[in-house]
């Protein structure tokens, strides 16, 4: 079992940055995919960055430039970050941590962000 907490959400005006982070506890394979993705009121859930456990990155085009996924690579931490850069009223949405491994899909709570002056 995979528990994901995520944290970092918060209120922004446009053009400013957040970053947001989860932490991913439990039984974690060598091989997965952590990834980032958004829902906003009304909106399908949709993806937003993603990151394979040998590093790989890829970015939805929406985010591509402003947004970037890391990790924390010391000893027994698994927490991925997403720095959000130059938002725009656009990205407002719940954020979810998603993490898959042997075909099984996890999912966090969710940190909520938003942009607005």
């Amino acid at each position: 079992q995979v528990q994901l907490v995520e944290s970092g959400g918060g209120l922004v005006q446009p053009g400013g940055s957040l970053r947001l982070s989860c932490v991913a506890s439990g039984s974690i394979f060598r091989v997965y995919t952590m990834a980032w993705y958004r829902q906003a009121p009304g909106k399908q859930r949709e993806w937003v960055a993603i990151m394979t456990s040998g590093g790989t990155t890829d970015y939805a085009d929406s985010v591509k430039g402003r947004f970037t996924i890391s990790r924390d690579n010391a000893q027994n931490k698994n927490t991925v970050y997403l720095q959000m850069n130059s938002l725009k009223p656009e990205d407002t949405a719940l954020y979810y941590c998603n993490l898959v491994q042997g075909g099984v899909a996890y999912w966090g709570q969710g940190t909520q962000v938003t942009v607005s002056s």
